[in-house]
């Protein structure tokens, strides 16, 4: 932990919070959000090792403005912490995004600048918006979307599959000079013989252990049969087998979406504060973490439950 000199008076005073993750990732990126930092604010630098070192630095924060350096993930537990300290005080923060593509999709939904000196210029500079929160009934929280149910298999494995697939269908079906049909005995007369018989063989045989199995048609999309209110108001039964249910909150509206998309018919869309869902166990998607599996869950929007700093252009509002 260390402390950046003054650099004048009416400068940030800013508690900067660098996720381990983020410094094992990517440590030139953390390195350059520290310079920005410190060269414009009172900027006190904190490096957790864990979960409770980093709930520890958020709480001792004073009146500084947390600025947490790291991903999703990362951001997803400060305004976790934030949130449960039932404090009416301001619950705001920047972030500066370190992490893969696939680790940063909330924050760059939220509007949060890519790059490490864009980002770090904006917690400096930026403007709060205030955002709304998605809370359910065990206090868990949705910054973004809730997918119902879960999403079985991440879309980087499928894109690795596909890859895969691709490569063994490109496995030549016969050697260079070599005259023979695929699958076709070579009579007597034109039976390969020395370099040529040994390349035959060798062929057939990886071609036996490669080759991949023929693909089958898709599987019909899986349905399930969810019962989904809406401030009360029945959107979708048990008698009617949905594909997907999604609520989407990360705006400052006070509302949420709902989308349902049933099996057999067009989707359904609503806006509300509350929905509850119930059904047979099922799992659910909030932002990056699985939960579940319930028989049934309520979501209920905070309306601007807190405050991410962005670009000046971008924020709704300065407050905070």
């Amino acid at each position: 932990m260390s402390a950046a000199q003054p650099p004048g008076d009416g400068a940030h005073q800013l508690l900067v919070v660098i996720d381990p993750v983020a410094r094992r990732t990517d440590g030139e990126s953390v390195r350059i959000a520290k310079d920005v930092l410190s060269a414009g604010s009172h900027a006190k630098i904190c490096l957790p090792e864990g979960p409770e070192e980093f709930a520890r630095a958020l709480s001792r924060r004073g009146v500084r403005r947390p600025v947490v350096v790291g991903d999703d993930l990362a951001l997803r537990r400060a305004v976790a912490l934030l949130h449960r300290e039932r404090d009416p005080a301001d619950k705001s923060l920047a972030l500066i995004p370190v992490g893969s593509a696939d680790a940063l999709e909330l924050a760059h939904s939220l509007g949060v600048p890519r790059g490490a000196v864009a980002a770090a210029r904006t917690a400096l500079d930026g403007a709060v918006r205030r955002l709304d929160l998605l809370v359910d009934d065990s206090d868990g929280l949705v910054l973004g979307a809730l997918h119902i149910p879960a999403h079985p298999t991440h879309p980087a494995q499928q894109a690795h599959q596909t890859h895969q697939t691709h490569l063994l269908d490109r496995t030549p079906d016969r050697a260079p000079g070599h005259a023979t049909g695929r699958g076709a005995p070579p009579d007597a007369a034109t039976a390969p013989t020395g370099a040529t018989a040994v390349w035959d063989t060798c062929r057939s045989l990886v071609r036996a252990l490669v080759r991949p199995t023929p693909s089958k048609p898709p599987d019909p999309p899986r349905t399930h049969r969810l019962r989904v209110e809406a401030d009360g108001v029945l959107l979708n039964d048990l008698d009617r087998p949905v594909e997907s249910v999604t609520v989407t909150s990360c705006g400052d509206d006070g509302l949420a979406e709902v989308v349902i998309r049933p099996s057999e018919a067009d989707p359904v869309t609503a806006e509300a504060k509350a929905v509850t869902v119930s059904g047979a166990d099922f799992r659910y998607r909030a932002d990056t973490q699985v939960g579940g599996p319930v028989r049934t869950r309520t979501w209920t929007v905070r309306a601007g439950a807190w405050g991410l700093m962005l670009p000046a252009e971008a924020g709704a509002s300065a407050g905070g």
